[in-house]
């Protein structure tokens, strides 16, 4: 019996990614091939349907394995977490500049030149990659010039490889962030994505749903042991980030924003509809 989780493993009754041929039978395999995410922010959805909701979201630059397009769709798995899913295929493009840096605020304009008056080209989501050929000042701000020719304000990138040094800084970047169910950017977040794009920022790649969270990150701990800072609490459906032993941070559908709330009462009002806490983690970080 298949007990693949086809969130993690490209599975359909007609195909499925050739690595499994030998684990599953299907009547086609199909080797996947490398494509990179070409837009801002690219919705990825369980069925190829425009009415199809957001299972979560990947943002410029994001590699992923290509296995199949039908009618504008690409059935796809992202290289960075193994999510599969549909996402428009005219976001994606099968070659790119080897990236040199990451975008390293919430949002970042990107500009047809170095110049903060003219028209923006796009706006691009913290985590982004890009890359970068050269750099020019323009009126006192240092611009970094991608291979594509647009420029972005220097200071908002890092090179790729710097990681910070606390994830949890980083979450506190996204407060008052509009919450989105599968949201991944910083432009819209949900509670796991908050976590994850969070911890990515800091050198740690975790799985993207709640519940993959709860079975793997980190260790499991006692809140009656003390609390600290980076500590993550679970809920059915849900996740935030301790602040410190007594505050949370999480993107949630009762402020829709990113924010903090205290952690007893945020366990009173979660409580009341979902239950208690099911579990409290310590990422391998912290």
């Amino acid at each position: 019996m298949n007990t693949l989780d086809p969130r993690l493993n490209a599975i359909r009754p007609d195909v499925a990614d050739a690595r499994l041929e030998g684990i599953i039978e299907v009547p086609r395999y199909v080797e996947g091939r490398r494509a990179f995410v070409r837009a801002p922010v690219a919705d990825l959805k369980r069925k190829p349907s425009e009415t199809a909701g957001i299972d979560t979201q990947l943002i410029y630059g994001a590699p992923v394995l290509l296995f199949c397009e039908e009618d504008g769709w690409a059935w796809v798995q992202s290289e960075q977490d193994s999510y599969v899913g549909y996402m428009a295929a005219d976001v994606l493009a099968e070659a790119q500049e080897r990236p040199t840096h990451r975008v390293s605020v919430p949002r970042t304009f990107a500009y047809p030149g170095p110049d903060l008056k003219l028209p923006r080209h796009s706006v691009l989501s913290i985590g982004s990659t890009v890359a970068i050929v050269e750099r020019v000042e323009a009126r006192g701000t240092l611009y970094a010039i991608t291979a594509d020719g647009e420029a972005l304000v220097d200071r908002h990138l890092q090179p790729i490889g710097t990681v910070a040094n606390d994830y949890v800084s980083v979450a506190e970047l996204f407060l008052n962030t509009p919450y989105l169910w599968g949201g991944t950017s910083g432009f819209g977040i949900d509670c796991s994505g908050l976590v994850q794009t969070a911890m990515a920022m800091a050198g740690e790649y975790v799985l993207r749903d709640t519940d993959l969270q709860e079975a793997t990150v980190g260790d499991l701990i006692d809140p009656a042991s003390g609390l600290q800072r980076g500590d993550l609490v679970f809920w059915k459906g849900h996740v935030a980030i301790l602040t410190d032993p007594d505050t949370i941070i999480h993107a949630n559908g009762h402020t829709m924003l990113v924010s903090h709330e205290p952690l007893l009462e945020a366990i009173d009002r979660i409580g009341y509809l979902y239950g208690q806490p099911t579990c409290f983690r310590r990422p391998f970080t912290q």
